[in-house]
């Protein structure tokens, strides 16, 4: 009888291990597999890559979350000479770099010809190395280009787009050969700080006019609570 039980016994300790060793697995699983939370997904599964300068990249990163089919928005920097560049060193207008944001979007929903549309009207294109108050070679207006298609498209666009300014456009369109994400500080920046000084009396305004400009087709980024 004794023994009986003793067998019952091991059997239940082994069936609860390999219960456990199962859930284990399970959890190990679910934990390694690839995280769908927070990644758009477009209808038609593609997705497009921009790089477009036009300033300080707080600015141009706020007017760019509102365009519809756009996926995302990063703030960085390209178009210098310096690898992993900082913003103190950009800052200093030395390494060749540009403030620019890369948008990622989905082609079915805008095209790069209408994020081009938006480009012109987000900032001035007929100021050398400045926006506004922003002044150095880090302001300057660029379109880095990554395909042949790309590079036509921007030369088109920026011909067409010489008739509504008085002055000569002076953006650069340039191959892009690496875009260094900057500063997670950085990333973000208008919704995150709507209180800040700057985002108050520069990227505000400029937010208001660009939604004017585009016909109130477009949805402010709303300050997270």
């Amino acid at each position: 009888m004794h023994h009986a039980l003793q067998t019952v016994r091991d059997c239940r300790m082994a069936l609860w291990a390999a219960a456990g060793l199962i859930l284990l697995g399970t959890m190990s699983m679910a934990e390694n597999a690839p995280s769908q939370v927070g990644a758009p997904m477009t209808a038609t599964g593609r997705r497009e890559i921009a790089v477009l300068g036009g300033g300080c990249f707080w600015c141009m990163e706020a007017l760019f979350e509102t365009l519809p089919g756009v996926l995302s928005v990063t703030s960085g920097y390209a178009g210098g000479h310096v690898a992993n560049p900082t913003y103190k060193q950009v800052c200093t207008g030395t390494t060749g770099h540009a403030e620019v944001i890369q948008v990622e979007y989905d082609p079915a929903r805008i095209r790069y010809e209408d994020l081009l549309e938006a480009f012109w009207d987000a900032h001035d294109p007929t100021t050398p190395n400045r926006q506004g108050a922003d002044v150095g070679p880090q302001y300057r207006s660029i379109i880095l280009y990554i395909t042949e298609e790309q590079r036509q498209i921007a030369e088109r666009s920026k011909t067409a787009a010489s008739n509504r300014f008085a002055r000569p456009i002076v953006t650069e369109i340039v191959p892009l050969e690496r875009f260094y994400p900057a500063e997670p500080y950085h990333q973000d920046y208008f919704r995150k700080n709507p209180d800040h000084a700057y985002c108050q009396w520069v990227i505000r305004p400029k937010l208001e006019k660009f939604q004017k400009t585009r016909s109130g087709a477009l949805t402010a980024p709303q300050p997270r609570s």
